[in-house]
């Protein structure tokens, strides 16, 4: 087999991925009697399977997604009253596909950020491009734009994708500017796109964010829309792994 030959052939189609498994399908092919059709079809597979696999890593890499904050990762059996089975739901990204908006309230640290990125890495699994940040960060980001003229095209690149994951929202003040912004992202965004955000503060308070409070009225009312509010409750994990670590330190002084 000419592989030189083949190979051109393959670059010039742009499918250069199908040389990785040509030779492993072939000797299966020869083995087990495939049919010409059947080779053919496995040929296609592998190529699509590479084609996804580099996709995904793409997404991934442009979410800016805590690679290791996944369902995988997260440890439910810490807090029995976080709701697994509501998150494995989520995690088949519905909601984006209703456009609805998913909101995560608690206290610090036990598991609201971990558990968006986790539906942010499903999403980017399902082939939705997911953009993750700090709400404070985020508005800083798109403010900083002014000095180069282009705060509105980061904010457009903001509003157009599928799903904006939301860190931290409502825990520090915006400036005017800012406010105007956010109330823009999700004006625009309304029932067109989704959104994930964490916060350790109540419905109640996310009006303070705004210093007009007609402004602040109108953008929440389109926030929560549509939305699915779910509450953790329980103890830090952080802060619990803190007193494992300190009651481990000490049976340790005892003992020695």
């Amino acid at each position: 087999m000419d592989n030189v030959l083949i190979n051109k052939k393959l670059r010039k189609l742009k499918m250069p991925g199908i040389t990785e498994t040509l030779e492993q399908r072939l000797a299966e092919a020869m083995k087990e009697k495939w049919s010409y059709s059947t080779f053919f079809e496995m040929l296609l597979t592998d190529e699509i399977e590479r084609r996804s696999n580099k996709q995904l890593t793409l997404r991934l890499a442009k979410s800016r997604l805590d690679q290791n904050k996944t369902m995988e990762t997260f440890d439910f059996e810490f807090n029995p009253k976080i709701q697994a089975s509501l998150f494995r739901e989520l995690s088949l990204c519905a909601f984006i596909e209703k456009k609805e908006n998913v909101f995560i309230l608690g206290r610090s640290g036990v598991g609201k950020s971990h558990l968006a990125q986790a539906l942010g890495h499903e999403a980017c699994r399902r082939g939705h491009d997911t953009l993750f940040y700090c709400t404070y960060q985020l508005f800083e980001w798109i403010y900083a734009g002014r000095g180069d003229g282009t705060q509105k095209q980061r904010l457009a690149q903001v509003i157009k994708k599928p799903l904006l994951v939301l860190d931290d929202f409502a825990l520090q003040s915006l400036n005017e500017v800012q406010q105007a912004d956010l109330y823009q992202l999700i004006a625009e965004r309304y029932e067109k796109s989704s959104m994930i955000i964490t916060s350790n503060r109540d419905f109640d308070e996310w009006p303070s964010l705004f210093t007009n409070p007609l402004l602040g009225s109108a953008a929440l009312d389109r926030l929560v829309h549509k939305g699915i509010q779910v509450i953790i409750e329980g103890e830090s994990y952080r802060l619990s792994q803190f007193k494992k670590g300190c009651a481990t330190a000490k049976k340790k002084l005892t003992t020695t």
